[in-house]
């Protein structure tokens, strides 16, 4: 069915924008929120020395006895602070409340922090990194807790990620070495550019038989380095995107103004969601 678009002009300025939240980012009358429940991992396998927060949103209406849908969101409470840039509890409060999305516990991780270190942030060394180990502490440690209370499908097709920036690298490529584990990614500013060895995924989208992955991205025109020769993240952005259409990926991208700032992200997060899981509606 054709979809109707009301004309919004566009700004003239690409560098000083502020979008505005929509309504599936505020409370809306009629929808009981989602119980919150925190735990802490203080000792990690995967990543020795460090302790991190975690939440679990639970929606209202869960029930155990039907397996949940499952997000991770990277950089936990950033992602769920009712007042923040992004605000995913009330999100999925909304989405879940009119079936826009299936009924979903969601669980936000927030990075590792070392202890007794003059440079106590993990982040980038978890996010960054091209291998399995932080697909693989998200399995073995943090759902493995999750799973000790809620009924989780362990269906790929039934589990997602979430992640901007350094976060968004760890989602794509949880999903790209997991894709029997999670098959839905949404990936904000990814900062393919500064992933240790450069940009892996162009090259490999181009030959590798292609993953069951659906994959939502938004990018930035003026991200870091957007008119550089060099660690241009816009690019790294575009050239992803480009390999997964040629890949023939089900894919979408979302350009956005402004530089690299949470805030379009945050403010397209009910359509990332109603998008990634538009066939799985309940």
């Amino acid at each position: 069915m054709t979809k109707t678009i009301p004309y919004q002009q566009l700004p003239v300025d690409q560098d000083d924008v502020t979008y505005l939240f929509g309504p599936d980012s505020t409370h809306r009358s009629g929808v009981k929120p989602g119980e919150i429940v925190e735990f802490t991992i203080a000792n990690s396998t995967i990543y020795p020395g460090t302790s991190r927060r975690c939440w679990i949103h639970v929606p209202h209406a869960y029930d155990s006895s039907v397996p949940a849908a499952l997000m991770v969101f990277n950089d936990g409470w950033w992602y769920l602070d009712p007042e923040g840039h992004v605000r995913a509890g009330i999100v999925l409060d909304n989405l879940i409340h009119r079936g826009e999305m299936p009924m979903t516990i969601s669980v936000f991780v927030d990075p590792g922090v070392l202890r007794d270190s003059d440079h106590p942030k993990n982040r980038n060394t978890e996010y960054d990194a091209f291998d399995d180990r932080y697909v693989t502490f998200l399995l073995t440690e943090v759902l493995a807790k999750v799973e000790e209370r809620y009924v989780i499908s362990p269906e790929p097709a039934m589990r997602g990620l979430c992640g901007g920036s350094s976060g968004g690298n760890a989602a794509f490529t949880a999903a790209w070495h997991r894709p029997d584990a999670f098959s839905r990614v949404i990936a904000y500013l990814s900062s393919f550019s500064q992933m240790p060895g450069g940009n892996p995924y162009p090259k490999l989208l181009a030959t590798t038989l292609a993953k069951q992955l659906r994959i939502f991205m938004q990018a930035g025109h003026r991200d870091d380095g957007w008119n550089q020769p060099e660690m241009n993240w816009l690019a790294e952005n575009l050239e992803v995107a480009a390999a997964l259409a040629r890949a023939g990926y089900d894919f979408r991208l979302v350009l956005g103004d402004g530089g690299h700032s949470p805030n379009h992200g945050g403010v397209v997060l009910p359509d990332a969601l109603r998008w990634i899981w538009s066939d799985h509606a309940a």
